[in-house]
């Protein structure tokens, strides 16, 4: 007997049409059956959810039942999804029950419920809306709601910050370009934290700044240094600094910090050097990535820009142990306090290493021959 009829074939007998009506009820009842069966493995709790997902998908596969039933069908699996943290697949099932009935409110729930958890944002407020157009005094849909906007607000504001850290970067890396400054591999990140460089409103850079006791291996930071500010400014304040805090001015009439067990750093014997010949220039990427550690951007990925740096920028980043294998050291260039930080920065033999850092010395230091002769190197980091 053919049950299925090619178009333009013969008219189905009474006892073939009776057959067909007999295999069509059986195969509703199948699915109805399935369909109930799955509702009891859900009462039954976690570890038959799997069953009744099964039943679910035995009910929709016999094609028998009408929209409206395969509606609820699909929303009862996507129930079930959401309860196993399955929410891609409980989202297609509440859409599918929401082609299949528009009407299921049920279906608009889980379909909120389900993008919520995918943080979907925009689609959970679509479903919500278009479930409370259907039934306005839904309150688990209004509480739904409510979590939507809230949880907006919150996406929002992260969004901007990111935003505002992004940008912030990029200024920054457009002011060092500007300015010629080369940036590297930053170095002594235990003594400067994730301290970062600031743009002002004027399009000025001020600097977080480490000067490094060469001797002792202690420090000073400098957290706002301008760049159109001379290092003697800078020197004169630590000077003070030092007085207030442990009545010390680097002066012979005051008692030696711990670790000057010679008395030999005062004002007018300090000088300061920055390492020369050593390093290699970051990537625009490798800077703003450093620039956005710490911020809300710190995992953000595909910024929009060009991931180059400017032929001619390169560093020779085995120059220091060129130096040291030729017996030479590193080399130190030493800084006129007369000078600005930005004018010290453009010295084309600068490399600075993510913050700048210089070294201090003392020219009464027994230690002093020993760094000009080039047999002290800065700890590797």
């Amino acid at each position: 007997m053919a049950l299925w009829m090619d178009a333009g074939s013969e008219a189905l007998t009474d006892k073939e049409k009776a057959d067909l009506d007999a295999i069509t009820a059986l195969k509703e009842s199948s699915a109805i059956e399935l369909k109930e069966e799955g509702n009891e493995f859900v009462k039954k709790g976690k570890k038959h959810y799997s069953d009744a997902i099964e039943c679910y998908t035995k009910a929709i596969n016999q094609k028998a039942l009408s929209d409206r039933e395969h509606s609820i069908i699909y929303s009862n699996r996507a129930h079930v999804n959401l309860l196993l943290g399955n929410f891609r697949r409980a989202l297609q099932d509440a859409e599918e029950a929401i082609k299949l009935s528009p009407e299921n409110i049920k279906a608009f729930y889980r379909a909120v419920k389900a993008s919520l958890s995918l943080n979907l944002l925009s689609e959970a407020k679509s479903y919500c809306e278009k479930g409370l157009e259907i039934s306005p005094d839904n309150d688990e849909l209004k509480k739904l709601a409510k979590q939507i906007d809230l949880k907006k607000a919150v996406q929002d504001r992260r969004e901007a910050e990111v935003s505002k850290a992004v940008n912030a970067a990029k200024a920054l890396v457009s002011a060092f370009e500007d300015r010629n400054l080369k940036i590297g591999k930053t170095m002594y990140r235990e003594l400067t934290g994730l301290k970062k460089p600031v743009l002002d409103k004027n399009n000025i850079l001020h600097w977080p700044v480490l000067f490094l006791y060469a001797e002792s291996m202690s420090s000073d930071i400098i957290e706002d240094f301008c760049e159109i500010d001379m290092f003697s400014t800078h020197l004169d304040m630590i000077s003070l600094m030092h007085v207030l805090i442990s009545q010390y001015i680097f002066s012979k009439s005051s008692p030696p910090l711990p670790w000057d067990a010679e008395g030999s750093y005062t004002r007018d014997t300090v000088e300061l050097y920055y390492e020369v010949g050593a390093g290699v220039c970051l990537s625009k990427r490798e800077i703003i990535s450093n620039l956005l550690e710490g911020t809300k951007a710190s995992n953000v990925e595909n910024l929009d820009f060009e991931d180059n740096v400017a032929a001619g920028r390169l560093c020779n980043s085995s120059a220091r142990a060129k130096n040291m294998l030729a017996g030479n050291g590193p080399r130190w260039m030493k800084v006129n306090e007369r000078r600005t930080l930005y004018d010290v920065l453009k010295e084309p033999n600068m490399v600075i290493p993510g913050l700048p850092v210089f070294v201090v010395v003392s020219r009464k230091s027994s230690f002093y021959k020993e760094f000009k002769s080039g047999n002290w190197t800065p700890p590797e980091v």
